[in-house]
């Protein structure tokens, strides 16, 4: 299998087989990332997916899932999609549901109906690294676009029929501006339909200019209590029914699971209770100890 760096994968998705079909992130500027710092964004060479294909239809015929790598494989054209999309039920006929993330930019060239021939051909389901819905928090952070633009594109997948997953960024903006985040992002993602929502906490990895800031004074890390506060009050503002989950965001408490509106009260309650009487010492050795995502 060609797998040329780090493989970074949604585990929450079913995780055999991947197959990496671009190398690195177009954007790769987002002020809290190093995932792919040192990689250069390209397209797999056709061949090597092919010969992948090869070895996976040895290795599990019957495969009915694939997620597809790396960073942002969505931004390929329709065209390059198409291509691979069809390699796959080639070489796995019983392929059912291709998986993969993106970028919200991703979706810029590709038309509704282009997305429904996607969904044709399998999939069914991707993830966006939204990380918040708040202007100037997306500027601050480089995110590369805006709440319009998030609205915008999640309206074309829902009239494409494709289910997607949207990301909150819990602490990425700071003290200075953790309620807008909160709120803001809460209002974009309740006008939006994904089938799931998921939160992780901001950790300040080596390498990253959020760090770099941290470390000059130019950026306010929020403490895990004040984190806690801003996933409280994200979430009191959330009105969207989806699943819900948390990842490498807090040690304490499990709150995701599906049906989010029904839980609500419940997430709510939890999070309080680890404001007032969570162990935030050792959230906080937790998070310092993290070195990658």
């Amino acid at each position: 299998m060609h797998f040329t760096g780090t493989v970074y994968r949604n585990p929450y998705w079913p995780t055999w087989p991947l197959l990496e079909i671009t190398q690195g992130c177009t954007h790769n500027r987002c002020k809290f990332c190093t995932m792919y710092k040192e990689v250069p964004f390209r397209m797999s060479p056709i061949e090597w997916i092919e010969e992948d294909l090869k070895e996976l239809a040895e290795c599990d015929p019957d495969a009915r899932t694939i997620q597809l790598l790396s960073a942002n494989p969505l931004v390929l054209t329709y065209d390059k999609l198409e291509r691979v999309f069809k390699l796959i039920h080639k070489y796995l006929p019983k392929m059912e549901y291709i998986y993969l993330a993106g970028r919200v930019t991703d979706l810029n060239n590709k038309t509704v109906d282009e997305l429904k021939k996607l969904k044709e051909l399998g999939m069914r389901e991707i993830s966006l690294g939204v990380e918040s819905g708040d202007d100037w928090t997306l500027d601050r952070i480089h995110k590369g676009y805006h709440a319009e633009d998030i609205l915008e594109k999640c309206h074309k997948l829902e009239e494409a029929g494709i289910d997607y997953w949207m990301t909150f960024l819990n602490g990425v903006a700071g003290k200075s501006h953790s309620r807008e985040h909160a709120i803001n992002s809460a209002k974009v993602f309740s006008q939006c339909k994904p089938m799931l929502v998921g939160t992780g906490g901001l950790t300040l990895f080596p390498g990253t200019p959020l760090l770099d800031e941290a470390e000059r004074g130019e950026f306010d890390p929020l403490t895990e209590k004040e984190m806690l506060e801003e996933l409280k009050l994200f979430v009191e503002n959330l009105t969207c029914d989806c699943a819900f989950i948390t990842h490498h965001t807090i040690s304490g408490v499990n709150l995701s699971g599906p049906g989010f509106l029904a839980r609500k009260d419940k997430i709510v309650g939890a999070l309080d209770h680890q404001i007032h009487h969570g162990d935030l010492d050792r959230m906080a050795s937790f998070r310092r100890n993290k070195r990658t995502l």
